[in-house]
């Protein structure tokens, strides 16, 4: 299969020329495939945030290359309002980026600067609105008398509206609690499983990635350190934690118990994977 974004050998520094030169990406790696949902995780500072911006273009490359569909997305830097179209990337905390008097007039918005038809505008509105759980009767509100959680689905949905071909979601539920993080989380499964786009999902949290991950790119000091499945990432979980990078509690629990000789697979990442495991074990000792 043939990737939908490609980013190659890319390498951005800051205030190049100067004593504060640094590289907050160097020599960078990524591949998204079509209808695939990667996940990107790193600490701060290990380049996450400056990766993602040069997805659709809100920044050029020092060196390297990104290509949407196989094509530079810089090969004709008039364009490149047409790839953030495409490239659709909600930013950390965007709720506040809203700034229309209503809620329809937000997630509309984007749509309408795509040029899309004032009836199809009004389709892709309720449709966005729908799956982040955005009742229709908040539609005439102003998005400012909204809760956070509520600010938060509304940025997502002006995004969603502009049916992106590729959805960019960094740090999606930061400073939401439990329930608020779970239920974004799950309409974007839902708005994934539905749409078949394909959706990169960047986040400090291993938990929210192991469980909703195809896919996963480690980063760590402004390099790629691993990529693999979860199954192939949380497998080298030692190593993972050497480098200062944490792994889901249930990885810990099912690492202490091997280390007790309890013959579990350690690189389990869900509480169904190794509620799995122990069961096989039970299951193992009945027969015995």
């Amino acid at each position: 299969m043939e990737p939908i974004l490609q980013v190659e050998n890319l390498t951005h520094t800051y205030s190049a020329g100067t004593p504060f030169e640094r590289n907050a990406v160097e020599n960078m790696h990524l591949t998204a495939y079509p209808g695939e949902l990667l996940g990107i995780i790193g600490h701060t500072g290990s380049g996450k945030s400056t990766l993602i911006q040069h997805l659709n273009g809100l920044l050029k490359p020092t060196a390297g290359t990104v290509r949407l569909d196989g094509k530079d997305i810089w090969a004709e830097p008039k364009k490149i309002r047409d790839v953030r179209f495409q490239v659709g990337l909600v930013f950390q905390y965007p709720e506040y980026q809203l700034f229309e008097e209503t809620v329809y007039k937000d997630i509309s918005f984007g749509p309408l600067n795509m040029g899309i038809p004032t009836d199809q505008v009004d389709k892709l509105v309720r449709e966005a609105a729908a799956f982040v759980g955005i009742d229709e009767k908040l539609l005439d509100k102003s998005p400012f008398e909204l809760s956070g959680g509520q600010k938060r689905r509304v940025a997502i949905a002006g995004v969603l509206a502009m049916d992106p071909k590729v959805l960019v979601l960094d740090e999606p539920t930061a400073g939401l609690d439990p329930r608020g993080r779970e239920s974004i989380l799950s309409q974007i499964r839902e708005y994934h499983k539905a749409k078949g786009n394909t959706v990169i999902l960047v986040s400090h949290s291993m938990e929210e990635i192991a469980r909703n991950a195809d896919r996963i790119l480690v980063l760590k000091d402004a390099h790629n350190f691993m990529e693999g499945t979860p199954k192939e990432i949380f497998s080298r979980a030692e190593e993972l934690e050497s480098a200062g990078l944490d792994v889901p509690q249930i990885t810990k629990v099912a690492m202490a118990l091997a280390r007790r000789g309890v013959a579990v697979d350690p690189a389990v990442y869900t509480v169904e994977g190794l509620e799995a495991e122990l069961l096989r074990l039970k299951g193992g000792a009945a027969h015995a």
